[in-house]
């Protein structure tokens, strides 16, 4: 572990300690309900910090397998929450085979497969297994919802653990996960101190231009001020960076705001206690973590 990770890593567990103190101080009833689900994300964030963290400093391994595991769980979910056919399970069960070789293609970072295998060969044979199912009706519905929550769930997050094949690939990673769940925070702060004109109220009422434009300004300085710690990028890039985590992970947020309003549902499931689903806790990580990826990887490998 770098002097940079640790420093960061310090950070988070003392701002989720001062977290934890404020709630015990904070005026309540003990039976409120906005006070227990405050109290329920806090406690899931120290597990999913303990988790995160625990992986990246034990082994790059088990860092990988524990994003195969996210993929899994947000694709279990997304999949539960879709309206499917009875033949679709057929096909389902090449949709979750692929996730232990995506990963395996991101673990030895062999970049060529990785890009291809599941935007080509996922796409071809999705369809054919359907097709050989022999049933027409609902088929491109089928295939369409199956290849874009395999492109979401599985591809897109895949992205982050490849990022563990790259030089110093745990602070590339830790540097990408903080921005993006810090950027979630800032768009919400910044929405409910001064944001009034919403962006696109059916589909998400909270999200307002000003929270768009304070999440951007946070998080961009954010990036430059973690960069020299975490990354090789120079002041300049890692405000690039910043500005494209932070667009990035409003659309996703938003991507998947649109699914949940379609589907009729508030969250996609009820895995972590005061965030919803797993897909809910990494909708912006679904954006973020390709396009940050392919920044760094161009830039500098």
């Amino acid at each position: 572990m770098t002097d940079g990770v640790k420093w960061v890593v310090g950070g988070i567990l003392a701002i989720l300690v001062i977290a934890s103190i404020t709630i015990r101080l904070l005026p309540h009833k003990a039976d409120s309900e906005s006070y227990i689900e405050l109290k329920r994300r806090v406690q899931s964030w120290w597990v999913m910090v303990f988790i995160f963290v625990g992986a990246l400093v034990i082994d790059r391994r088990l860092s990988v397998v524990v994003f195969a595991f996210i993929s899994f769980l947000a694709l279990k979910e997304y999949v539960s929450a879709i309206p499917t056919r009875r033949v679709d399970r057929r096909a389902l069960f090449w949709a979750y085979l692929s996730i232990p070789v995506q990963y395996y293609w991101a673990g030895t970072g062999y970049y060529g497969m990785f890009i291809i295998f599941i935007p080509v060969y996922l796409f071809l044979l999705i369809p054919l297994r359907l097709v050989l199912a022999g049933e027409t009706k609902g088929f491109l519905r089928a295939a369409g919802t199956l290849h874009w929550g395999l492109m979401v769930t599985v591809f897109s997050l895949s992205h982050g653990a490849f990022l563990l094949s790259l030089k110093d690939g745990p602070a590339l990673l830790l540097y990408l996960v903080v921005l993006t769940q810090s950027n979630d925070v800032a768009q919400f702060i910044s929405g409910k101190s001064f944001g009034k004109r919403k962006i696109v109220p059916r589909v998400s009422p909270n999200k307002t231009w000003g929270g768009f434009i304070g999440g951007v300004i946070i998080t961009s300085c954010l990036a430059m001020a973690l960069a020299p710690l975490l990354t090789p990028l120079t002041l300049g890039q890692s405000a690039i960076a910043g500005v494209i985590i932070a667009v990035g992970g409003f659309f996703g947020d938003l991507t998947v705001s649109a699914v949940k309003r379609d589907l009729g549902i508030k969250d996609m499931g009820a895995t972590i206690p005061g965030h919803g689903g797993v897909m809910d806790r990494v909708d912006s990580l679904t954006y973020t973590a390709p396009l940050f990826f392919h920044l760094i990887y161009y830039l500098h490998f």
